[in-house]
Formats: C-alpha cells, sequence, structure tokens
C-alpha cells in the first residue's frame, strides 16, 4: 500500500504537518542537478570570463541563500534552523555542462530535502542567468534528492 500524503488534511485541503511531537534529530540531505550547454559557453564560465561575472560563486551563494529561505517558496515547508548548507559545483565535460550538489543539514523534528532541492535548483538557476547571453539554449535537468538520513522514515540513498 502507498503511503499517505502528508500535507493534505482530512477533505484533501493543504496542510502543514504537525511535527511537535516528533524527535529532535540531525538530519541531512543531498540534492543535485545538471546545467548543460555549449562547450565554449564551459569554458568561459569556467576562465572566469562570463560579462555578468563570477557565475560558480555566484551560483554557490544563491543556492545558499535560497535553503535558507525555502519555508517562504514553499507553502508547507516550515521554517528550519540550518546548521549546514553546502553548494559544490563541478564541471562535467562529457555533459557539456555543470554539476551542482547541495547539502543541507538540521538537529530538529521535520527532514531538510525541500531546503538541498530549492539550494540545487536556484544555484542552477543562477548559472543559466549568468551565462544566458552567451548561451540560450543551456538545459537544466536531473533535479533529484540523491540522498537523505535522520528521522523517523529512516535513510533514503538513489538506487539503494
Amino acid at each position: 500500500m502507498a503511503a499517505a500524503l502528508t500535507h493534505l488534511g482530512a477533505q484533501g485541503e493543504a496542510n502543514m504537518v504537525d511535527v511537535g511531537d516528533k524527535q529532535e534529530t540531525t538530519r541531512t540531505a543531498i540534492a543535485e542537478g545538471f546545467v548543460s550547454m555549449q562547450p565554449e559557453t564551459l569554458k568561459t564560465i569556467l576562465a572566469g570570463n562570463a560579462k555578468k561575472g563570477d557565475v560558480l560563486g555566484t551560483a554557490r551563494i544563491a543556492g545558499i541563500m535560497a535553503a535558507k529561505r525555502t519555508h517562504e517558496l514553499v507553502p508547507l515547508c516550515h521554517p528550519l534552523l540550518l546548521t549546514k548548507i553546502s553548494v559544490d559545483i563541478e564541471p562535467d565535460h562529457a555533459l557539456p555542462g555543470l554539476k551542482v550538489t547541495a547539502l543541507a543539514r538540521v538537529t530538529g523534528k521535520t527532514g531538510v530535502e525541500m531546503e538541498a532541492l530549492t539550494a540545487a535548483s536556484v544555484a542552477c538557476l543562477t548559472i543559466y542567468d549568468m551565462a544566458k547571453a552567451v548561451d540560450r539554449a543551456m538545459v537544466i535537468s536531473g533535479i533529484r534528492l540523491v540522498e537523505k538520513t535522520g528521522g523517523k522514515s529512516g535513510d533514503y540513498k538513489v538506487g539503494a
């Protein structure tokens, strides 16, 4: 049997989950996303020659800022006191493009999957925004939860 949707009330209305009685545990989530682009666009970004400035540094900061504001963007998310957020961006010449990996951690009563996913998404969007002048055909793809630990529902890892 499939698990029930936790954000729906008895009549199917939107519902913020009550986490008051849950145990505080350390919870971590890792999400990823990809930005595919022309090889020349990747070279421009890696050389630091984009007209808008440091694409990778700006995308990293944007992802961190977005994770901290997830509850303002996704209506039924709880505000969290995040203990760690990191955004790593690495070139993938086979794509060609960039791979974004975001990690979010909290000691609390609810998970941080949405914060990690938001960080990865906004970092990818920022890469697109900063490089669109040279490559409007870039494609953002593969945004997904890769791993999560902690909490009542247990651990999750892609492919496991």
